[in-house]
């Protein structure tokens, strides 16, 4: 057990590691004005790989179940944002940016469902 919560500790500060860099980069890349692009692009980004890497481990290679966790739970689930997600949709609200809240909202969940289903695809 000590092993699993290890390799998930560790895949999860890679994952929020590489979260809290690519959200840097794109808030000071881009401005999309209260949009929050940077969050949106890595929930994206981690729904897609999820697939993606699911569709390896699961039927193009066999993958230590150790390694999976780490990949999986680990990176991926630190990698994504969904609680950041949840509160950015909140703040939109609370300012008055209703259409904009709205929008990343149903354009969060098409585009997540959409590359997690692309990443499944791709490998079949």
């Amino acid at each position: 057990m000590w092993m699993q919560i290890s390799v998930v500790a560790a895949g999860g500060a890679c994952g929020a590691t590489a979260r809290f860099l690519i959200t840097k980069w794109v808030s000071q890349s881009v401005n999309w004005g209260h949009f929050p692009l940077a969050t949106f692009i890595v929930n994206v980004a981690g729904c897609f790989a999820f697939g993606l890497l699911f569709m390896v481990i699961s039927q193009r290679f066999a993958m230590d179940s150790t390694l999976r966790l780490s990949i999986l739970v680990g990176f991926l689930g630190a990698f994504t944002t969904f609680s950041s997600f949840s509160f950015e949709t909140v703040r939109l609200l609370q300012t008055g940016h209703f259409v904009m809240a709205f929008s990343y909202v149903f354009g969060s969940a098409l585009a997540c469902v959409f590359a997690t289903w692309l990443g499944l695809q791709l490998l079949r």
